[in-house]
């Protein structure tokens, strides 16, 4: 079955003309053009892969359960099923609504299934075999789809099937630990990091996959457990001495960022960030600092010395910069090629000039939620530019136009979707 043609463009909502918020959607022109994605995913690892193939230009058709995404209730809202976090992750995306308990919906889901290039869910495998879209099930309907899902912890080992959250996770990884070793208080970042850091990973394994099957006519599966990946990625640093067998020096632990002086530095009137990595800016930053003696001192003269005494060098560091204001030093790092830059609130990124001259903010006028405001893809492509060209869907918004792309008529519709 083809593909939908998708109109030049999607006019969000009509508008009076001259409005700011009268904002067309283009047409994908994405490297993913052309590519359907099948997305049975929620909360936010998974909704955020499909949200970057979507974006990339994919085709992502939504599969929701009657209640929809449990995301679709976090957050401010101003109408049901349409909350903040939603919004936020779940642009270039059409949505279906199966109530797959039923087997005439999982059928309807298998339909879509033969003409996907991508396979996406958020479960855990023991789940995905019992509603029958383990790997096995999909790949025999269709042997070129790549199958993709984020897990919490290695497939096949004694822990597939255990829950796993952002901040369990956190824990898991050692984060906790570097909080609290850092700061002297175990504490989770203030961000999932875990669920969106392994949401890209598995957007770019499936991106891998599908170029491999372009070599080889095959589809695959395409697996991203969240604590081995993400304890991968906090190692890439700090294994450090740890990477020798025995251990050497200081162990695992990279020791300047462990620095309890490693933190926005205070100036008179505020805050900075600064940071030298190489002795010929230590060398500029030293005099400017106010101390050019430092200048012979082995232990800030060499990036060894450093290293070894990164506290003292920190503290140092940090006692100079509470002589003069933020705007002052801005100016004299700016002058001598330090980077340095300001502690910037959340608040004021809507506002920053910087950010809006470059137009990171994408301003539109949303069907039903009136006026909103999303950032805009910051990967770049020359040639096949990605981009926003759908809204974030309303609950079931796609039912009739998607399953009737499959056959499907209005009663049929109604009793699958609910």
């Amino acid at each position: 079955m083809k593909a939908p043609v998708l109109p030049d463009e999607v006019q969000t909502e009509s508008a009076p003309a001259g409005d700011p918020l009268h904002a067309r959607l283009p047409t994908s022109a994405g490297p993913l053009t052309g590519v359907r994605v099948i997305d049975l995913t929620v909360n936010v690892l998974g909704p955020v892969a499909t949200m970057i193939l979507g974006d990339m230009g994919a085709d992502v058709i939504k599969i929701e359960t009657p209640d929809g995404d449990p995301n679709r209730q976090n957050g401010p809202s101003r109408n049901p099923n349409m909350a903040a976090m939603h919004l936020n992750m779940n642009r270039n995306k059409r949505s279906v609504t199966l109530n797959l308990k039923r087997p005439e919906a999982r059928e309807a889901l298998l339909r879509m299934v033969d003409s996907a290039d991508v396979f996406i869910h958020s479960m855990r495998p023991a789940a995905a075999k019992r509603l029958g879209v383990a790997y096995e099930d999909i790949a025999a309907r269709n042997p070129r789809i790549v199958y993709g899902y984020g897990c919490g912890y290695m497939p096949g080992g004694p822990r597939e099937n255990d829950p796993a959250f952002d901040d369990v996770v956190q824990g898991e990884a050692g984060i906790a630990d570097l909080m609290l070793r850092s700061v002297g208080q175990a504490r989770y970042l203030p961000t999932v990091i875990v669920d969106k850091f392994c949401g890209y990973m598995l957007a770019s394994g499936v991106a891998m996959a599908l170029y491999a099957r372009e070599r080889s006519g095959l589809g695959q599966m395409v697996r991203v457990p969240m604590l081995e990946t993400i304890v991968a990625f906090n190692l890439q640093e700090h294994l450090y001495g740890g990477a020798f067998d025995p251990p050497m020096g200081a162990g695992v632990g990279y020791v300047r960022l462990l620095s309890e002086h490693r933190r926005p530095y205070e100036t008179s009137d505020g805050h900075i960030c600064v940071l030298a990595v190489n002795d010929e800016q230590w060398k500029r930053l030293l005099p400017t600092l106010g101390r050019p003696e430092l200048l012979t001192d082995p232990i800030f003269a060499t990036h060894e010395g450093r290293m070894k005494n990164i506290d003292r060098v920190y503290g140092m560091v940090s006692d100079q910069m509470k002589t003069r204001p933020t705007a002052q030093w801005h100016e004299l790092l700016d002058a001598i090629d330090v980077p340095n830059g300001p502690v910037a609130r959340f608040e004021d990124m809507l506002s920053d000039p910087y950010l809006n001259e470059i137009g990171f903010f994408h301003r539109y006028r949303h069907p039903t939620e009136g006026p909103m405001v999303t950032t805009a893809v910051p990967t770049q492509f020359s040639g096949t530019p990605g981009g926003i060209h759908l809204p974030p869907p309303q609950l079931g918004e796609h039912n009739d136009e998607v399953l009737g792309w499959f056959g499907y008529g209005a009663e049929d519709i109604a009793n699958i979707t609910r």
